[in-house]
């Protein structure tokens, strides 16, 4: 079986007999030509793997022959590698403007040949066999990180790693990508229980812990008590830890919020970031239900959510209500900074579209002014919805890499990118998260309930709810997670990894209607587990 088909143009084609016998030898079939003409009629003709291509030529060139072979080739992405006794840079420069592949400097030995072979031939190979034997021998540590995952760090710890080999696999189009997809499956299952015997101690705790730390008085046995009783940054502290700390320090921000990004998503995005900015990565938990309604009103605001109906009854619009229920953040984020007496000049900026990342690209000199610039960018989130109700955007975005895929290239065709461009130049610092990620979801769970209760798919409340137990994380006194109550008998009903609700008397039309599509609202650490970075221009 032949390694590849190689064409090796060169005018003392003969003086490099051992070299092409060499490469007959490690299994490549090594077609010969001696002039640029020749070259191009064989690439008109004939598929070859790679070209071994001299620059110093009778007649053409070979700047000018690769040009003619990329222009007429029947393979246009052939890589070609310029094998040439010249160092001239001028001559480097133009080989590399005009993308070779690779660029050798004669006299070149054999294992120099090989290897820019295996890079530009078997370079997928190569690198598939090697993620693969890596994520073998990584599957017993993530089973084990699974299995004894016990605080909240534990979990984020055990998500990030699940997400890199998640990338890797995929980078590798390894077919391993469906264990990790059951491996991902068994870790949801864990979180579940983790979530469940903690979440509401958590929000009890919260407000309690951050006193005694400030005053610190609280005193913990050991390093492992303190890491277990303290609840993990959640949506009402990213303003406050996050961003006040640099506003201290006379830094002016960008504070960027993209709407149900998920921490895989981001790491997609900050590969287009990492050439503009110095990255600082943490992540930190949303708060239930993860839905803008309820974690990005608590970003904004700094307070749990039945503590903005209270404090400010205004500013908060409940389930029932027919306005839109994400209307009032700039007011939200304008008590949150009054209740903490700063002065700060603040903009607040929605991006539901183009022509809106158009018109903030335009008063780019204006948001100068400001010490504090909150931006709200919202098309991850329409994506996610998009690929629910329309069966092309569905077929576009199949699975959860293309869902990666289409994230990164909105991004780099978008005005986004060029207000990152702009703010790394600008001398801000830049705080990016998300209010909460997306699940895709494959099983409906049976649930009943009046006209009155909300329609997300991964949560519900309201009173008189009929469903399994066993199958949701319930939780029936609102109060004690500091959610506002609709009634005095209403239940939150929140779903586990990728299952979604159905109602019994439509539940065929649910369960094949949106199966296999982006939700959130639940439980599950893509939903959970999120992004909060802090970016710093080179």
């Amino acid at each position: 079986m032949s390694n590849g088909r190689l064409l090796w143009v060169d005018d003392e084609i003969e003086l490099l007999r051992a070299h092409i016998l060499f490469l007959e030898k490690k299994g490549y079939e090594v077609v010969k030509a001696t002039n640029g003409a020749d070259a191009i009629d064989l690439c008109r003709q004939q598929a070859f793997d790679l070209v071994l291509l001299d620059e110093h030529m009778p007649g053409l060139s070979g700047l000018e022959t690769l040009t003619r072979i990329k222009e007429r080739s029947v393979s246009p992405a052939m890589p070609i590698v310029m094998v040439t006794k010249s160092e001239e840079e001028d001559i480097m420069e133009q080989a590399i403007g005009s993308q070779i592949a690779d660029y050798l400097i004669k006299p070149v030995n054999p294992n120099q040949i090989l290897l820019t072979l295996k890079k530009n031939i078997h370079k997928q190979e190569i690198v598939s066999e090697v993620t693969q034997t890596g994520y073998r021998k990584a599957f017993t540590d993530l089973a084990m990180m699974i299995e004894n995952a016990r605080t909240a760090q534990d979990w984020i710890s055990t998500y990030r790693q699940l997400v890199y080999w998640e990338l890797q696999l995929q980078e590798a189009q390894s077919d391993m990508s469906e264990m990790l997809k059951m491996q991902k499956q068994e870790a949801n299952g864990g979180f579940a229980k983790f979530i469940r015997q903690n979440y509401e101690r958590w929000i009890e705790q919260s407000s309690k812990v951050r006193e005694f730390e400030s005053s610190k008085v609280r005193k913990f046995e050991s390093p492992k008590e303190k890491a277990e009783s303290l609840p993990p940054l959640m949506s009402p502290d990213v303003i406050k830890q996050k961003v006040f700390p640099l506003l201290d320090k006379k830094e002016k921000v960008f504070f960027v919020i993209f709407d149900n990004m998920r921490y895989d998503q981001w790491r997609t995005l900050s590969t287009e970031l990492s050439s503009l900015f110095n990255i600082d990565e943490e992540l930190y938990f949303s708060i239930l239900p993860t839905v803008t309604q309820y974690a990005r009103n608590a970003i904004c605001s700094g307070l749990m959510p039945s503590d903005i109906k209270e404090m400010y009854p205004d500013l908060w619009v409940d389930e029932d209500e027919d306005e839109g229920k994400n209307l009032n953040e700039e007011q939200l984020i304008q008590t949150l900074l009054q209740r903490y007496r700063r002065k700060e000049r603040f903009s607040y900026n929605k991006i539901n579209d183009s022509q809106g990342a158009d018109r903030l690209m335009q008063q780019f000199s204006n948001l100068m002014t400001n010490e504090l610039n909150v931006v709200i960018i919202n098309f991850i989130d329409i994506l996610s919805h998009s690929r629910s109700e329309h069966q092309m955007v569905h077929e576009l975005v199949g699975n959860e890499a293309a869902y990666r895929s289409i994230t990164l290239s909105w991004f780099r065709h978008s005005k986004i990118k060029d207000l990152f461009e702009r703010i790394a130049q600008s001398g801000y610092k830049v705080v990016v998260t998300t209010d909460h990620g997306s699940i895709l979801v494959e099983n409906p769970v049976k649930i009943l309930g009046d006209k009155d209760v909300n329609t997300n798919l991964r949560f519900k409340v309201g009173k008189n709810l009929a469903y399994k137990a066993k199958e949701v994380f319930e939780i029936k006194d609102p109060r004690r997670v500091k959610l506002p109550q609709p009634n005095l008998s209403s239940t939150y009903v929140f779903c586990y990894g990728d299952h979604f609700f159905a109602y019994p008397n439509n539940y065929n039309y649910y369960a094949s209607h949106y199966r296999d599509t982006f939700q959130h609202g639940g439980v599950s650490m893509e939903e959970m587990i999120i992004p909060l970075i802090t970016l710093e221009g080179k």
